[in-house]
């Protein structure tokens, strides 16, 4: 009968073991999954800073463009301004 006992406890050790070791398979199971969608949001952001900088590089040629162009409308229409005077000027 003390057989038996020390194999009934040692049969529920073993068994408690197997929980204790299920339990921790899941825990790193779902921790790699988790690893995973991480990556995979580190990749996506990654992408979308790519994406987001090569746009801001585009605006940013654009933006340099239409200055250009201001300054040059700009100095068209003083040139014309000044035409205008001279000829206002010159009737008076």
């Amino acid at each position: 009968m003390a057989d038996e006992s020390a194999i009934d406890q040692a049969v529920k050790r073993l068994a408690l073991a197997l929980d204790s070791l299920d339990a921790a398979v899941e825990r790193r199971s779902e921790g790699d999954r988790s690893e995973e969608g991480l990556v995979s949001q580190l990749h996506a952001l990654g992408v979308d800073r790519t994406r987001l900088a090569a746009a801001l590089d585009g605006e940013t040629a654009r933006s340099r463009r239409l200055e250009s162009t201001n300054r040059e409308i700009a100095q068209r229409l003083d040139a014309a301004i000044s035409g205008i005077q001279s000829v206002l000027d010159g009737n008076e």
